[in-house]
């Protein structure tokens, strides 16, 4: 005991002469400038499926803004709705030896082995959003599987012998080899599959786009009378699915899912939609900004480091929205 009160008094003693000279000059932070040396006068290419919608704009927003503050470079290669031009943008990419590329993939296979090429020729690759079956560094993104077995919940929930409906639902998919599609699907698929509430009638790909949803859900609505829900995989294209449910009349159930953005609170509070599974674009963008600080900071080589940031599911509702539920990109821009 009378050691351990030495020592205490040792130690209280030190502190009260240190004191002093913290009150005067205060305490280096010695990770500070190493860490904003390794950041600086690097660069980080971004391809996107198409920088003409919320998703890519809004990432770019964030990461730009962070690039800038850091003093590492940001280029943006578009591309275009085309896969081949995305192909090009990063076998372009790879020649420049970037240090960080940041892709959007359309599909799980179009760009796999392009992806693989950038990691062995030294460049650290993050995936966002869209999953390619080949894994890189880093993915991060919306956790499709978690998406997909909340609305199938919801859809027993709403839909089911316990709410006295018909059990009838439909899906209206983006591309069949979207990750968005493929991974909510199976999620969809094993979480109804010992369901004897829910009835999937019908099971088609909007391809993204807004007509084609439209069409889809207004065939689907005349050929099922009591169809009483809907999940679609993305809100914009899913505006053209709630359009269909309006012109019916019906009380048909819409779940979908999106980046969040103000058009989809607007939507909300419309009607065109029950519910939104928010992925939160400028959640997504601080996240996707720590990858590629924590990627130019490690001394692992391209392809060592796998891992995901998965993004928390926001719901949007009636009964949950807020004024700050949604995003607005020219503010996220400023």
């Amino acid at each position: 005991m009378r050691m351990l009160k030495t020592a205490l008094a040792a130690a209280i003693a030190g502190l009260v002469a240190i004191s002093p000279a913290l009150a005067q000059e205060g305490l280096t932070d010695e990770i500070r400038q190493p860490t904003l040396d390794a950041l600086a006068g690097k660069k980080v290419i971004f391809v996107p499926m198409s920088m003409s919608f919320d998703l890519p704009e809004g990432w770019a927003a964030v990461m730009r803004k962070e690039a800038d503050r850091l003093g590492y470079k940001l280029d943006i290669r578009d591309a275009n709705w085309s896969t081949d031009t995305g192909t090009r943008a990063i076998t372009q990419a790879i020649t420049e030896k970037p240090d960080i590329l940041v892709v959007q993939n359309f599909d799980v296979a179009s760009y796999a082995r392009t992806l693989k090429r950038a990691e062995e020729a030294g460049i650290k690759v993050v995936q966002v959003n869209m999953k390619s079956s080949y894994q890189t560094d880093a993915f991060v993104g919306a956790d499709w599987y978690g998406i997909g077995q909340y609305a199938a919940n919801r859809m027993v929930e709403k839909c089911g012998k316990g709410a006295g409906k018909s059990g009838k639902i439909a899906l209206i998919q983006g591309p069949a080899t979207a990750a968005a599609s493929v991974y909510q699907l199976s999620a969809i698929s094993q979480t109804l599959k010992d369901s004897k509430d829910i009835e999937i009638v019908s099971s088609q790909t909007g391809d993204w786009d807004q007509s084609k949803a439209r069409g889809i859900a207004q065939t689907v609505i005349q050929q099922n009378p009591d169809l009483c829900g809907i999940i679609g995989f993305w809100d914009v294209m899913d505006a053209g699915t709630g359009a269909a449910i309006a012109e019916s009349g019906k009380d048909i159930y819409l779940i979908t899912s999106g980046g969040g953005n103000k058009t989809a609170c607007q939507g909300v509070e419309n009607g065109t939609f029950n519910e939104v599974i928010s992925y939160d674009v400028p959640g997504q963008g601080r996240d996707l900004n720590n990858t590629i600080k924590i990627l130019l900071q490690s001394p692992a080589a391209a392809g060592e480091m796998k891992f995901a940031l998965y993004t928390p599911n926001k719901i949007i509702s009636k009964d949950t929205l807020t004024t700050d539920s949604c995003w607005d990109l020219d503010l996220l821009k400023r």
